[in-house]
């Protein structure tokens, strides 16, 4: 029946999940499983978390949607926050990640204009990137494979090697309006930025007059140990695209940007029907007030130093296992070979993983995880490892 009315566009496990609790989900059938995927780094509380729950109720019997021809109290609150939590000013709603990357590309090629230059159109962008598949975010993904049946792509982005200083030394030029990159490629297999590209980087933009635009729509919101994944680098972008755990869980996302950037913004430059929508905003809200103010962040920082020691231990035990990388709670575990095989093995034992680039496992669980899902999480992993 869902083969026959669902387009097919993903690959799927043969599962039906119907609840969730923290850490776990259950399917259909009431089989349990540990959740290291998070909904892919969404579920930023886990699954049904009070906080939420009680959020969404309590909106939902208030007010849901009235457009953005009009303001509402959690949107205003929201924005205020992630302004005073971050160096940046102004904010648009949307509601997911390639949403926000399309803003920031419009927001760049803008500011390009503004700055007194018709050809002042290019955008740079990293190659093995992937920042979403609508038709600008797509045009600045570095992935050949999620491209090439959809050309021709928006026009004047340029790729470069990530980590290259030299060859975003020979790319950038006063034709340049925004270079786009995540600190952490995701998608691309668990990738950081070198903290010398961030900083030439930075310093690049400034010479050109160009923007310099954070992809955190994975790595963001908490994921690194602190709220914005720049603050874990101290290289301040002009603009941020965030959503996934902004949401936990709802249809959330949001482009952040200094005043200069987003000064150049009038009415009807972009827009959109649900983005900021109450019910979202007040989930929003309570997603950073969780983060904030219970000390979520020390756990993040405390669960990574205890799972990056654990997973290095079975690197030493097994050969297959060949680096541990990533940052906070975006890990990642390279393997040799195909990771589906392990990450299927998981899957029937009750472990919910998923791969990254090539040859990563991603280990993304819930930022409020407890130690003892991770010791679970790790007696399945070590268990499946064991039988390879």
């Amino acid at each position: 029946m869902a083969k026959e009315h669902i387009m097919n566009t993903y690959q799927r496990f043969d599962v039906i999940f119907e609840k969730g609790s923290g850490a776990r989900v259950y399917d259909t059938q009431g089989k349990e499983y540990i959740d290291f995927v998070s909904g892919i780094a969404v579920n930023t509380l886990g699954h049904a978390h009070p906080a939420i729950t009680k959020t969404l109720t309590e909106q939902s019997q208030k007010l849901m949607h009235v457009s953005n021809s009009y303001w509402t109290p959690s949107q205003l609150k929201l924005a205020e926050k992630l302004a005073q939590y971050s160096n940046h000013d102004q904010v648009f709603f949307c509601n997911s990640g390639t949403e926000a990357i399309e803003v920031s590309l419009k927001l760049a090629r803008k500011y390009g204009k503004i700055m007194g230059k018709k050809d002042k159109t290019e955008i740079i962008y990293m190659n093995n990137s992937f920042h979403g598949r609508t038709m600008g975010a797509l045009a600045v993904t570095g992935q050949s494979k999620y491209q090439k049946d959809f050309m021709p792509l928006v026009p004047d982005t340029t790729p470069v090697q990530f980590n290259d200083i030299q060859d975003l030394q020979n790319a950038i030029s006063n034709k340049t309006c925004a270079v786009i990159l995540e600190p952490i490629q995701g998608e691309g297999g668990i990738i950081e930025a070198d903290i010398e590209f961030l900083k030439e980087t930075r310093k690049l933009c400034k010479k050109f007059h160009a923007l310099l635009i954070f992809d955190e729509v994975q790595c963001g919101i908490g994921r690194l140990g602190t709220l914005f994944a720049y603050q874990s680098y101290g290289i301040i972008p002009d603009v941020i695209c965030m959503a996934k755990g902004l949401g936990g869980g709802f249809p959330m996302g949001a482009c952040l940007a200094t005043k200069e950037a987003a000064s150049v913004f009038v009415p009807g430059d972009h827009g959109n029907t649900f983005g900021g929508n109450p019910l979202a905003c007040s989930v929003g809200l309570t997603i950073l007030e969780e983060l904030m103010e219970h000390h979520v962040l020390d756990n993040v920082n405390l669960s990574s130093q205890y799972l990056v020691k654990k997973l290095n231990i079975l690197k030493q035990k097994y050969p297959i296992i060949k680096n541990i990388q990533g940052k906070g709670l975006l890990l990642g575990m390279k393997i040799e070979g195909d990771p589906k095989v392990i990450i299927h093995r998981c899957f029937e034992k009750g472990l919910l993983l998923v791969s990254a680039g090539q040859d990563i496992i991603r280990i993304l669980p819930p930022l409020n995880i407890k130690k003892e899902d991770i010791d679970a999480m790790l007696t399945i992993l070590n268990s499946v490892l064991e039988e390879l």
